[in-house]
Order: structure tokens, then sequence, then C-alpha cells
């Protein structure tokens, strides 16, 4: 029989194990990345932008209401030192679809989209300074679904899009803040919408994959400032649209997921700009389109929520460029798609809204990375 002093030196080395085997269970957690639920949208919006500030804010703006037909004007920004959302100007022009450009004046350039009704050729900018939104020069050709990339030399491209619900357009215009104008530039060789835009460590915009409303696609071109001129690239296998494109550290650029028509896509593929070839990496650990992708102060590339043709997703998953490999990260809060994610300044990343088969959503969350190695504690 045990004495009491055995009994109660049994109990303590089992506390002990205990309470370890959380410290390392709480550590892991850790360090493979954590998500916790942040300060709503003041309104549910999805297919809306978010931009990050100078000052470290988040712009928030337009998209579709609650009930995912509404238009949105309104605008609003999060605070990450509060975790909260307040309501900043309204847009002249209630919209969604569009795109949105921090300028290298401070100012946001939102371009495009579609007020419900029709394709927008109209465009706005938004003055951190002041709150408020005044209109700009139109484009000269209203474009939705497009892409809006900014230049090393200042001036926006946009590239591609709907004109309406069945005319899909190669056209191509660059937005110089200087002036406030937008003048036609080189068409692009293929007709689409749905594609990505990514600016390239050597000036070039590479624009992949797309839809025209019949056809997905797997080409891939390049835009070049220097002559206003589009060229082909090598193509992106398999077709696809609503993919993501992240530019990584070593000057190469992911796409991951995507879908054409029924058929949604895990698989990833990196361009490398010195080759302007393509080459298969490791695929996602779920097929998923509509979902965002973050690259994080690591390295890595955070890919968030997104939709597989039947489910909404709250699954979350890292590339490690050094490895090739996908690893699953901490479960979002709330299953989403056609959301915003945003790096903040702290490191984390800020996701918010979306849509998830029944509404807009105004819930918001922030992913913490891994912040160490899982250690053992002192005993």
């Amino acid at each position: 029989m045990k004495t009491i002093t055995q009994k109660i030196l049994l109990l303590a080395l089992g506390w002990a194990a205990l309470a370890f085997n959380l410290s390392v269970m709480h550590e892991a957690k850790a360090a493979s990345g954590a998500w916790t639920a942040t300060g709503p949208l003041t309104d549910a919006r999805s297919f809306h932008t978010a931009t990050l500030l100078p000052n470290g804010k988040v712009l928030a703006a337009g998209g579709f209401g609650y009930d995912g037909n509404s238009i949105l004007s309104g605008a609003e920004l999060y605070d990450p030192a509060t975790g909260t959302w307040t309501a900043t100007g309204s847009m002249t022009t209630a919209r969604g679809s569009h795109t949105a450009t921090l300028l290298a004046n401070g100012k946001v350039l939102v371009a495009g989209g579609d007020d419900g009704t029709i394709s927008l050729s109209s465009a706005e900018l938004y003055d951190p300074a002041t709150g408020k939104w005044m209109a700009t020069g139109s484009m000269t050709t209203a474009h939705e679904h497009h892409t809006a990339t900014l230049l090393a030399n200042g001036k926006v491209l946009v590239a591609g899009g709907e004109e309406d619900d069945t005319n899909y357009i190669p056209s191509s215009e660059l937005y110089d803040p200087v002036s406030g104008t937008w003048t036609a530039t080189g068409s692009m060789t293929t007709a689409r919408a749905g594609h990505t835009a990514t600016l390239l460590p050597n000036g070039k915009v590479l624009v992949a994959g797309g839809y025209d409303g019949t056809n997905y696609f797997s080409s891939a071109e390049l835009y070049n400032p220097a002559t206003g001129t589009w060229t082909a690239t090598g193509s992106l296998p398999p077709a696809r649209d609503v993919h993501t494109a992240t530019l990584l550290a070593n000057g190469k650029v992911l796409v991951a997921g995507g879908c054409a028509d029924t058929n949604y896509f895990s698989s990833a593929r990196l361009y490398d700009p010195a080759t302007g070839k393509w080459t298969a990496t490791g695929s996602m650990t779920d097929v998923r389109a509509w979902h965002t992708a973050t690259l994080l102060a690591n390295g890595k590339v955070l890919v968030a929520g997104g939709y597989d043709g039947t489910v909404y997703f709250s699954i979350a998953e890292l590339y490690d460029p050094a490895t090739g490999k996908w690893t699953a990260t901490g479960l979002l809060t709330g299953a989403r798609d056609v959301h915003t994610a945003t790096l903040l300044p702290n490191g984390k990343v800020l996701v918010a809204g979306g849509f998830n088969d029944i509404n807009s959503l105004s819930s918001a969350e922030l992913y913490i990375p891994a912040t160490a190695k899982p250690t053992a504690p002192a005993r």
C-alpha cells in the first residue's frame, strides 16, 4: 500500500506531465499558425476590395451586400490597434467586382466593377487624410472581373475583364495619377476575365489563365511597360480561372488552384521569368477556387478559404518554397470564398467578409503565423 506521501508525489508528477503535454500542444498550435476572430465589418460584403493604407489601417470598399445582390457604395476602416472597423466616406458609385490600387501618393484608386445593372468605366480616389472619395478620369472601356497592377513608374495597368455579361475584352489601359486620366495601351493577345496579373521584378506584368465566356485558358502573356505591348509566354497547364498568383521572394510566381467549368484544381505551378516556363510544384491538400493567397513575412504562402463546387472552405494551408510542399494550418473561424486577405504590418493576416452559400459575411478574423519552434518547458 502506497503511503500518503507517495500518493501526493504521484499526483504531483501526473499534474506536471499534464502541464507539460498541454504546453507542448499549445506551442505546437502556435508554431503551425492559428486563427482568431476580430471585430466584424459594419456591413456584410463580398466581391469587395481591401487595401492596406500607409497608416497601417485597412480600407474595405464596396462589394455585394448581405443578400448577395445589393451593391454597396459604403467603405470602412480596420484598425489593427483596436481590432475594430469604423465607417469612412462612401464611394461616389456603388460597385462590386472592382479593383483597388494603392498609389505612390498614398491615395487609393478604385476602378470599374459592376453596379448591379451594367459594367462600369468610372473610377474614383480615396484620400486617407480626409476620409473622402472624389471622382477621377473614367476608363476608355468598362471593365469588371479585370486586374489592376501598379507599375514601377507609378501608373496603373488595367487589363481585360468583362465589358458586359457577354463581352469579354483583351483591351488594357493606363491610369496616370499626375493627370488623372486613362490612355489605351496594347491589347492582350487573348480576351479574358478571372485571370491573374503579377508585377515581376523586371518590371513586366505576367497575366495568366482566365475565361472568355466559352473557353478557359492555360495561356499566359507579358506586358512590357517600355513598349506598351503584350507577348505570349509559356502556357500554364491545366487551363483555369479564379485561381491565385503570388510573387515569391525568389522571383518566381506561384499559381494555385482555380477551376474550369465543374473541374476544380488542387494543382500548383511555378513560373520562372528567367526561362518563361512553368513547372509543377506540390499540389494543395484540397481543390479550391475563389480563395486568397498571401505571401507571409517568412516567405511562405498562406492559402485560405475558397470553394470546390460544392463546399465552402474554412481550410487553410501553407506553401513552403524551400520544399515545394503544402501543409495544413489552423481552420478559419468561418467558411468563406470571395473574401479578402491583407498582410498587416505586424505580420498577421486579416481575412474579411466573403460568401458562404447563404449570404455575404460581416465576420473578420486574423491569422497568426508560427512564432517559434515547439520546445519543452523547463522542468
